[in-house]
């Protein structure tokens, strides 16, 4: 709510007019969401109306999820939501590059093995020509101290993108964007002012605001819901602190004589005298700073309409500095070069960057400043969320208000949803205050809706389409519409232009008012109930299997389903026929699927056939209410791994779900008797009927429900059951948690390369031995690492028949410990099984089932 109080009214008009003539801009940079700063971006961007982004190398997708299943890419989507979530309310602009976050990483060397340094560097490169700051701000050191490998490299990479940024050898202009070169580097120290060079009080209070930018920061560092950062809001004094680490300009040479990170900048229009060098431009740039004194002496709360004649003067002045080049829709001080072949596109040429992207921003500037000042609103509402691909053109209501206290003039509506479109109505029309006219427009896009850099399949660790833009400006919904206007008597010669993506509308009995953006689907979407599944090898095998399919199409459709099965495996029907009655319509059909499958892995292709078009990909929809929905799209396909795995008969098993756990469905396809029980039911279910108990990464921290109940858990075991304990960060030292002490260091030991050598101390261990024989080829193929959080030093109750440790480190043994405990067993492992059972690891899985079955006819663990 404090952010539409941000966006709307006095508040967003008066950090409008406060921004113009603030000419510098900082790009911070980090390796993840939330590593960002947010009190300096909230301080800078809010607070000094300074041009503030942040570039996150990655988008998350290896962290864990705290709010629901999604991992790896649909996580990474959620976490750039996330961050997008924080900068609409900190002020600042959001950029990535296209590595992966392919999860925990001990140094540099390491995440350079995962991220080739040029490719990643030269994303970063990319990145500040784009954005074009004036001083970098570097979150991370660049050295080991920073821990996390992805840290380390995000440190590194700043600092040699600073240096070399500007070199159009190394990177050439063509490829990487007009050359820059920035100014002065700084490192981010937070609240440390030890070392630092410069502080700001981010706790002060902004009248217009009602809040500190301390206040506006913890909102934002909010948003990583996924991440569990919710933060309290505090008022009172706040310091966040810098530390130089190299200038190009004359600043003070001892950094601790600086007052502020733009010392020795000249921080004025003045700086562009020598580069504007017709008379007339000159002129109009000599007269823009009396020109800004004279928008924010005419500011009154109660009569913004005031601003609009002076704005309209600015906006004069920044076209007339470069009147040779594009204006208004393009950048003010860059020309096309003409093709130099018929049927060519021109060049895009930059004559000083610094001037272009200052006045960008001064002119962006100007017309947010008149839109709120005029009263100007548009709105363009679609009949529905979704627009079939390829199917018929949707219509849109757009609706252009003047809720101000002039007269408007207002052109034609242009539709921006990537096709081209025959001019809309072009004769103005007259509104007077207080009044709007309703129109019609036909909006076509074709391209499915879905996170741009999914768009085209990984490379390894590094997503395929380079960074281009701003995140926020790149496809924020299907289609948009733009209106010019002018305010009659006060902007004559300049034409604004206002523009709103197009939403689906509609009053949610609790929420109420709420708008989604418009989205492209298939015609018909088709999707498993499992991208992937998990079968015993060799052994009969009988799964019910049931397909989706969802219409955007509004007219009623047949479709007919079929499976095309891998050898070994039989439908009880060659197909299945449904109907789907128009748009938002769904059905779903079920295959009976039976055979047996040698190890290894197949594939059942889906598809649907209607209307003489094949459809066989569908899309997982990632919606929570902090986040605009994304759809996230796979082929229809599913992925079956025969395991050969041995499954002892007689166990019952009751699954805890912990953070981000997709482990209970595995365990289900595997045709294990599994009951899931919600963290809030633990208090009231029997867990005495079952012969296992498992409980999920990190549910002691996550669920207090879990923690409370603790002591009934260990009864499991106490009683003769087994309880399996995944992993649960260093709380698994915390009193009652687990039956005997352990020892955790901080940070807490872990082996991030998946393929580090399993040595085994204790061959002749049930958990290694029974039922499945495990070996070195089980712990071949693991994903993304092979096990976290482990204790340093536990109790001698336990036995630990495994040792693991990444390369250089010493021997751990805390990845897998067992014990009796009263007539049963208790398991506790670090292993990253969470990750290597949805991934369809073979081996984990025999492990796992081991693991299930650790306690199995009373048996207890060799000592």
């Amino acid at each position: 709510r404090s952010l539409e109080a941000q966006e709307r009214g006095a508040a967003a008009l008066a950090q409008a007019v406060d921004g113009l003539g603030q000419t510098m801009r900082v790009l911070m940079i980090g390796a993840h969401p939330d590593d960002e700063d947010t009190q300096l971006i909230a301080w800078l961007a809010r607070g000094r109306r300074v041009e503030t982004a942040y570039l996150s190398l990655t988008r998350g997708d290896g962290g864990q999820n705290l709010i629901g299943n999604e991992l790896g890419e649909a996580l990474g989507a959620i976490r750039t939501e996330e961050l997008l979530a924080a900068r609409r309310i900190d002020g600042g602009q959001q950029f990535f590059t296209r590595a992966y976050d392919f999860g925990f990483s001990k140094t540099a060397e390491e995440t350079y093995r995962h991220w080739p340094k040029d490719s990643v560097l030269g994303d970063v490169v990319r990145v500040v020509r784009l954005f074009r700051p004036h001083v970098i701000v570097a979150v991370f050191s660049g050295t080991p101290r920073d821990g996390h490998g992805h840290h380390q490299v995000s440190g590194q990479l700043a600092r040699e993108a600073y240096d070399v940024a500007g070199d159009t050898v190394r990177f050439p202009h063509a490829t990487y964007g007009v050359p820059w070169t920035p100014l002065k580097f700084y490192r981010s120290s937070r609240s440390n002012a030890q070392g630092s060079t410069l502080g700001a009080d981010v706790g002060q209070y902004d009248p217009v605001l009602g809040r500190s930018f301390s206040e506006i920061a913890a909102e934002s560092r909010s948003q990583h819901k996924s991440q569990g950062f919710g933060q309290l809001e505090r008022k009172g004094p706040a310091m966040t602190y810098v530390r130089r680490e190299a200038s190009r300009v004359d600043a003070p040479a001892d950094p601790n004589a600086e007052r502020s990170i733009f010392a020795g900048i000249d921080t004025t229009w003045g700086r562009f005298a020598d580069v504007v060098t017709d008379r007339a431009a000159r002129m109009a740039l000599d007269s823009i700073p009396a020109a800004e004194a004279a928008v924010r002496a005419a500011f009154d709360v109660r009569h913004p309409e005031r601003l609009v004649t002076p704005l309209a003067h600015l906006r004069r002045l920044l076209g007339a500095v470069c009147p040779e080049y594009e204006t208004l829709q393009t950048s003010a001080c860059a020309r096309i070069v003409p093709p130099t072949a018929p049927g060519q596109p021109g060049t895009r040429w930059t004559t000083h960057p610094d001037l272009e992207r200052t006045l960008d921003v001064e002119i962006t500037r100007v017309a947010h400043a008149v839109q709120l000042a005029a009263g100007v609103e548009i709105e363009a509402e679609a009949p529905r969320e979704l627009l079939a691909a390829n199917g018929a053109p949707m219509r849109v209501v757009v609706r252009f208000h003047n809720r101000g206290a002039d007269t408007v003039a207002t052109g034609g509506v242009a539709v921006l949803d990537g096709r081209p479109h025959e001019p809309g109505v072009t004769a103005t029309r007259i509104l007077a205050p207080g009044t709007m006219w309703i129109d019609t427009v036909t909006v076509a896009p074709d391209s499915l809706t879905q996170p741009w850099w999914l768009v085209r399949p990984r490379m390894g660790d590094l997503f395929a389409i380079p960074p281009r833009a701003a995140e926020t400006s790149l496809r924020p919904g299907a289609a948009a519409v733009r209106v010019g206007y002018q305010v009659e008597g006060h902007t004559p010669g300049v034409i604004f232009a206002a523009t709103t993506p197009v939403v689906y509308r509609y009053a949610d009995p609790v929420l109420g008012d709420v708008s989604r953006p418009l989205a492209v689907a298939p015609v018909i979407s088709v999707v498993a109930d499992r991208s992937a599944a998990l079968v015993p090898a060799n052994a009969p095998v009988t799964r019910t299997l049931r397909v989706q399919l969802r219409s955007a199409d509004t007219a009623r459709r047949t479709a007919t389903v079929r499976l095309q099965l891998p050898r070994g495996l039989a439908a009880d029907s060659a197909a299945r026929q449904v109907t789907l009655d128009g748009y938002g319509a769904t059905a779903t059909v079920a295959f009976t699927v039976r055979g047996r499958l040698a190890p290894g892995t197949d594939t059942i292709h889906v598809v649907a056939e209607s209307g003489g078009e094949r459809f066989a990909q569908g899309y997982q929809l990632v919606d929570y209410p902090h986040i605009r929905p994304q759809r996230l799209y796979r082929p229809s396909d599913i992925v079956l791994t025969a395991v050969d795995v041995a499954i002892p008969p007689g166990m019952t098993i009751a699954y805890v779900p912990g953070v981000g756990d997709n482990v209970a469905p595995v365990l289900q396809e595997l045709g294990l008797p599994v009951t899931v029980i919600e963290p809030a039911a633990l208090a009231t279910t029997d867990l005495s009927s079952y012969s296992t108990v498992v409980v999920g990464p990190r549910a002691y921290q996550a669920y207090p429900e879990v923690m409370a109940q603790r002591g009934k858990l260990l009864d499991v075991a106490r009683r003769g059951g087994t309880l399996v304990v995944q992993y649960q960060q260093t709380d698994a030292a915390d009193e009652g948690v687990a039956p005997y002490g352990m020892t955790f260091a901080r940070p807490a030991d872990r082996v991030t390369i998946e393929e580090a050598p399993v040595t085994v101390l204790d061959s002749t261990a049930r958990v290694l031995n029974a039922p499945n024989d495990i070996g070195p080829q089980d712990f071949a193929g693991w994903v993304q690492e092979r096990s976290l959080y482990m204790p340093r030093t536990f109790d001698a109750h336990y036995a630990a028949p495994l040792e693991m440790h990444d390369p250089g480190e010493p021997p751990n043994r805390g990845a897998l410990l067992v014990t009796p405990l009263g007539k049963g067993t208790y398991v506790y492992t670090t292993l990253s099984l969470f990750r290597q059972l949805p991934a369809g690891v073979p081996g984990a899985v025999r492990l796992f089932v081991n693991l299930l079955a650790a306690g199995q006819n009373g048996a207890a663990v060799v000592q």
